[in-house]
């Protein structure tokens, strides 16, 4: 299923995980990088979690804006904040949960990446972030991915159509 959603790739200082890719699955920098990168206003967003820091490049997202195009961003509460309050005409959210925390624990414990006070962590975090939903625009319960995979196509296909967002082109069809 193609969306057409560019995927947003994040900046991070944490250590790549087995079997990511640079560039694909995440930019690798380190803190020092990140931190100048912050300072040169280079960022849409960022957020310290755990012990890394964690954002999204200002340069292609502001080229996916200026050309009209979708750009999926998969951020944290904090990012989503910044993103909305940066780009407020410009953002749609989707808020992701697992169908329970306790199909969340099993699913980070069968990812085998991390030891059981990280995954104790993760798991405390979900629970606190997860009461941000309902400043959200839309919801997915995540219990089947390919169910989930239709309703973010139903979503994408519903703003796509938003009058708000069709405007501009209307006006030019409309001489």
């Amino acid at each position: 299923m193609d969306l057409g959603l560019q995927p947003s790739v994040s900046l991070t200082t944490r250590t790549p995980r087995a079997g990511e890719c640079e560039g694909v699955d995440y930019s690798f920098v380190t803190d020092e990088e990140f931190r100048r990168k912050i300072a040169a206003g280079e960022m849409a967003e960022w957020a310290q979690v755990f012990d890394a820091h964690y954002g999204t490049p200002r340069e292609p997202l502001e080229h996916a804006v200026a050309s009209g195009s979708d750009m999926l961003l998969d951020i944290d509460i904090q990012g989503a904040r910044q993103i909305r309050g940066n780009y407020p005409d410009d953002t749609v959210t989707i808020f992701v949960l697992p169908p329970s925390f306790a199909e969340l624990e099993e699913r980070l414990r069968r990812r085998a990446t991390e030891q059981e006070a990280a995954i104790e962590r993760r798991l405390m975090r979900a629970r606190d972030e997860a009461s941000a939903f309902p400043e959200y625009d839309y919801l997915i319960i995540n219990s089947d991915l390919k169910e989930s995979l239709i309703q973010l196509q139903a979503v994408v296909r519903a703003e796509r159509l938003r009058v708000a967002r069709l405007l501009s082109g209307f006006a030019a069809w409309n001489k």
